[in-house]
């Protein structure tokens, strides 16, 4: 069976478990899954560039961000991530002086920076981004077309607690975690691909 639509991608479901009368609730069934491959999955097809305007203590995050990889200053100086102790000591410390971002942390779902800006820098986050999610307009995705039984067994597994008891749900879990363990492994070797990684050899002294 291909699975590379939303709608063979339920039908998919329908048919692995032997129900008609899901119709409504399958496409909850993908969305929650959806949500489980986000926080599961980081691959290279995630990532995003968005420009950033550094100008407060605290800035807004991008729509979609799942999680920052890094983040810098107009003079692509990267900006270091740490922790939200860590900042409030250094704000004590230095009686809060306004400078150059040079740390920051998440905070309520917004960035929080150290220094505050004492003026506007036009700066860079590359983050991972959420995975277009499926629907009857957006008909697929990068994701599924890839890996289909990732949204497959995703789907399975949170059709467990609806349907109460199916003892094909913890083969499902173990099928979803292999494909979720195999997609992660290739992008990662995607990265380490091409000439080999350059080394800095450290000196003495």
């Amino acid at each position: 069976m291909a699975i590379s639509t939303y709608s063979e991608l339920k039908s998919a479901v329908a048919d692995f478990l032997n129900r008609d009368d899901l119709t409504s609730a399958i496409p909850t069934f993908i969305a929650l899954a959806e949500s489980q491959i986000n926080r599961d999955i980081r691959h290279w097809r995630m990532e995003s560039r968005s420009a950033i305007t550094l100008n407060s203590e605290y800035v807004t995050l991008p729509n979609g961000w799942v999680e920052t990889i890094s983040l810098n200053a107009g003079n692509t100086k990267p900006i270091k991530l740490a922790s939200r102790e860590a900042i409030a000591d250094k704000r004590i410390n230095s009686e809060d002086t306004a400078g150059v971002p040079q740390f920051y942390a998440h905070v309520a779902g917004k960035i929080e920076l150290y220094p505050t800006p004492d003026e506007s820098y036009s700066g860079e986050i590359l983050y991972y981004g959420k995975i277009d999610a499926l629907s009857d307009l957006n008909t697929s995705n990068w994701l599924l077309a890839d890996s289909p039984d990732i949204y497959l067994y995703g789907a399975l597994i949170h059709s467990a607690p609806y349907l109460q008891e199916d003892e094909r749900s913890t083969i499902w879990a173990q099928l979803y975690g292999v494909a979720v363990q195999k997609i992660n492994i290739s992008s990662e070797a995607a990265r380490m691909s091409g000439s080999g990684i350059v080394m800095k050899n450290r000196g003495l002294g």
